[in-house]
């Protein structure tokens, strides 16, 4: 298995997501952290607040449709699981979200620039679960 080292693309898209959070922290008083989006967009607590959810999750949708309208090729994305293991993984993802109170996104970008305690415990847990998961899988598993 090969990891490709994208400065430039990561950088970008980085300061996109940057970006877009102190804008949804500005415009509306809001933490960006994908989880929590998600789970308001499923249930809701107020219209105006399912609007700019939804609205957020459609950008996020249309998003490689607008890359392949500029750049004429769609991003390129391998996935070397089969869609039962993506499920298994997203459930796996969720529990920690809700056991975490809160997803990579919203501990690691709006969480740890607000210097939230919780989030600079958590961002450091998932880190170190990453490293132990990536040695585990390549190096123990041949993956």
């Amino acid at each position: 298995m090969e990891t490709v080292f994208t400065p430039f693309a990561s950088f970008g898209g980085g300061l996109l997501i940057g970006l877009g959070a102190v804008l949804l922290m500005l415009g509306l008083g809001r933490i960006m952290g994908a989880t929590g989006i998600m789970s308001g967009l499923v249930f809701p607590d107020s219209g105006s607040e399912f609007s700019w959810r939804l609205a957020l999750v459609a950008g996020m949708i249309v998003a490689p449709g607008l890359i392949y309208v500029l750049t004429g090729s769609m991003p390129a994305i391998e996935v070397p699981i089969s869609p039962l293991m993506i499920v298994v993984g997203g459930v796996i993802v969720g529990l920690g979200a809700s056991l975490g109170s809160g997803c990579t996104s919203g501990h690691g970008v709006c969480g740890l620039s607000r210097l939230a305690t919780r989030s600079l415990v958590a961002v450091p847990t998932f880190m170190a679960t990453a490293a132990i998961t990536v040695f585990v899988i390549r190096h123990m598993f041949g993956g």
